[in-house]
């Protein structure tokens, strides 16, 4: 059985999404199928409806709250659950991420840390950004439990989360689907920083197993010197190239 990955695609941040990809696929030792999710290809499956404007400046505004929001993907990684049941993908569980991460372990790894009785596993980040701007230019939002939903480790037969229906992520308040407020507390459960580890904001003692660049990474010139900026660029060469299957990797 494969892992099902789901990876929020954004046409500004191709270079982002390619080496996010190439990164997990490079890592991991165990059988993995990497999604892109796409706003165009879900509303042709009937599954996201919501509309957006976009500013003179650059800035997504939601129409369903009038909340601003920072990539094309924002409000697709709670379609998740509702994806996998329409297209009767047989797993467990699943993984979304964010398309600006650079992977630097198996993802295998974080997959056996799934723990049934949780709807949901995050990173429980204590992130309070200042005012601003990030990426390009868009607004850097605060809302509680800012950056959990980053990455979220799905457990696809908890019942908490066939209540999280196409029309509710298509309804309810941005802030409400990103503070995950469709569970209780205790259905919440949290995973190791070092698996979403927040360039600028999470402990530079630890050695991140995935590096997340939540405000803006090399592919943007103002980010281009952040913390693993050169690594992320070798992975990018890198991504040009043909990548071993796992049986090449393994030596047979």
């Amino acid at each position: 059985m494969s892992f099902p990955i789901f990876v929020g695609h954004d046409s500004r941040e191709e270079d982002a999404f390619r080496v996010c990809q190439f990164s997990l696929y490079d890592k991991a030792a165990v059988p993995i199928q990497v999604h892109a999710l796409k706003h165009r290809e879900l509303r042709q499956l009937g599954l996201f409806s919501r509309e957006w404007r976009v500013t003179s400046e650059g800035q997504y505004v939601d129409e369903r709250d009038g909340l601003p929001f920072s990539t094309e993907f924002s409000h697709l990684r709670f379609l998740v659950p509702a994806l996998v049941d329409l297209v009767r993908m047989r797993a467990p569980w699943a993984l979304f991420c964010d398309c600006d991460f650079l992977w630097r372990a198996d993802v295998g790894g974080l997959f056996a840390l799934a723990k049934p009785k949780y709807a949901v596993m995050v990173v429980k980040h204590e992130h309070a950004p200042l005012d601003g701007d990030k990426m390009d230019g868009v607004v850097q939002t605060r809302y509680h439990r800012k950056n959990w939903s980053s990455l979220i480790l799905w457990n696809l037969t908890h019942p908490l989360n066939s209540d999280l229906t196409a029309d509710k992520v298509n309804n309810w308040p941005g802030g409400a689907l990103h503070a995950l407020e469709w569970l209780p507390d205790e259905a919440v459960g949290a995973l190791p920083v070092e698996w979403n580890w927040l360039v600028g904001h999470s402990p530079p003692d630890i050695d991140p197993k995935a590096v997340h660049f939540t405000e803006g990474g090399p592919w943007f010139e103002k980010y281009r010197d952040v913390p693993f900026a050169e690594e992320w660029r070798r992975a990018l060469a890198a991504s040009l190239h043909p990548r071993p299957s796992i049986l090449e990797k393994m030596g047979r």
